[in-house]
């Protein structure tokens, strides 16, 4: 499918199904025939629909949509290929091939009608619209997400798939979405004066000595946390195209903003632009995901992955606070960039956040910097 249905010939398709090609023009017709009988066959949208059903009684309303939305996507994800066929060859096909994938299509939005009809009935969707018409936008955002995200190299339009996952189900469910950063390139930072608490050089350090000894993943990904200070909900929606590595810098792309990533953290070094624990992470990778990071089963990472390895990297690790908690990494990012001398203004753009909400981290630093004065001045006293 990599050239398309068009593109492909019978003979290749014959050879990856390990089959005569008689057999095959014996069975279908031809190649067109071949994938009727695919679309005809497949239940994959209907199951889906089914399942979102079958579970509309356990869990929030919202939830259960959410779990929809997010297998849907993961199901067109394994197959781009055939994504970009339909969308680009689909007014090729011939008219009973358009029908029976419109057939399709048309089996998971009764489905999900039917699931949202339940949540307009309890008062769980303040629908503006009927349910047949809220099923129908619905897929058609799931699939239109699929297409931008899986066959092109634009990923500026949202911050992650969490957050896109989030505005659909607010959207459905009638609430105001908040705007997003490829809107609204400045918001505030999402921590309060009295909880900004950076992480001491020596437990940074220790944090990436504890993920190296976990995995190699694990390296990169406390690295990419403390090295580009970046939040644990912007790291699940990276992929690899987003990041621009050469031997002058490591950037990557998170939403409309770039951010680079440090090859020197809290005074250490680790690697350099090009060999860094993130690169050799995706060097010795044998699979062909998008993402820049997985879980146990090879597919996306989740920020509940990301909380589970904070927990084993931080086992027996205490501070003043308590336990160190995973949003510290990007609050030590900011401290030590402003302390190296980045100004207010430069942290707003990188961070996306405003001035007045950076305000906290100056003061914090600040503090830091007063301390190692006074430190300084006591180890030289006063001829």
């Amino acid at each position: 499918m990599a050239q398309g249905v068009n593109g492909t010939t019978t003979r290749q398709i014959a050879e990856a199904a390990d089959v005569n090609e008689v057999t095959l023009f014996r069975q279908f017709g031809n190649k067109h025939g071949l994938l009727l009988a695919v679309l005809e066959e497949s239940a994959a949208l209907k199951a889906l629909g089914e399942s979102l059903v079958q579970g509309s009684s356990t869990g929030s309303a919202g939830q259960g949509l959410r779990q929809y939305a997010s297998v849907y996507l993961h199901a067109l994800e394994r197959v781009p290929k055939l994504i970009r066929s339909l969308v680009g060859e689909a007014d090729q096909y011939p008219e009973e091939h358009r029908r029976a994938l419109g057939q399709g299509l048309t089996e998971a939005n009764r489905y999900v009608a039917q699931y949202l009809q339940q949540g307009i009935n309890r008062g769980d969707f303040q629908a503006r619209l009927p349910a047949e018409k809220l099923a129908g936008l619905l897929n058609g955002m799931l699939l239109g997400y699929a297409v931008i995200e899986f066959t092109s190299e634009f990923h500026q339009l949202w911050e992650s798939r969490d957050a896109f996952l989030d505005h659909v189900v607010q959207l459905l469910q009638g609430a105001e979405v908040s705007p997003s950063s490829a809107l609204s390139r400045v918001s505030e930072a999402p921590v309060a004066e009295a909880s900004v608490a950076d992480l001491s050089a020596s437990l940074v350090h220790q944090i990436l000595r504890q993920a190296k000894k976990v995995s190699l993943q694990d390296y990169a990904l406390a690295y990419v946390l403390f090295g580009a200070g970046v939040a644990a909900k912007d790291v699940v929606g990276l992929m690899r195209s987003q990041q621009i590595c050469d031997s002058h810098q490591h950037l990557l792309q998170v939403g409309t903003r770039q951010v680079p990533v440090n090859q020197w953290i809290m005074g250490n070094r680790y690697g350099s632009y090009t060999a860094n624990p993130l690169t050799k992470w995706l060097k010795s990778r044998k699979d062909k995901q998008p993402h820049l990071f997985l879980n146990e089963l090879d597919q996306p990472v989740a920020i509940a992955n990301i909380k589970t390895r904070w927990q084993l990297w931080t086992d027996s690790i205490t501070t003043p606070e308590g336990s160190p908690i995973l949003a510290q990494t990007q609050q030590t990012w900011c401290i030590d960039m402003l302390l190296r001398g980045m100004s207010l203004e430069n942290l707003s753009i990188l961070t996306g956040w405003d001035l007045e909400s950076l305000q906290p981290y100056a003061r914090r630093a600040e503090e830091i910097a007063a301390i190692e004065q006074a430190t300084r001045l006591d180890q030289k006293p006063n001829s």
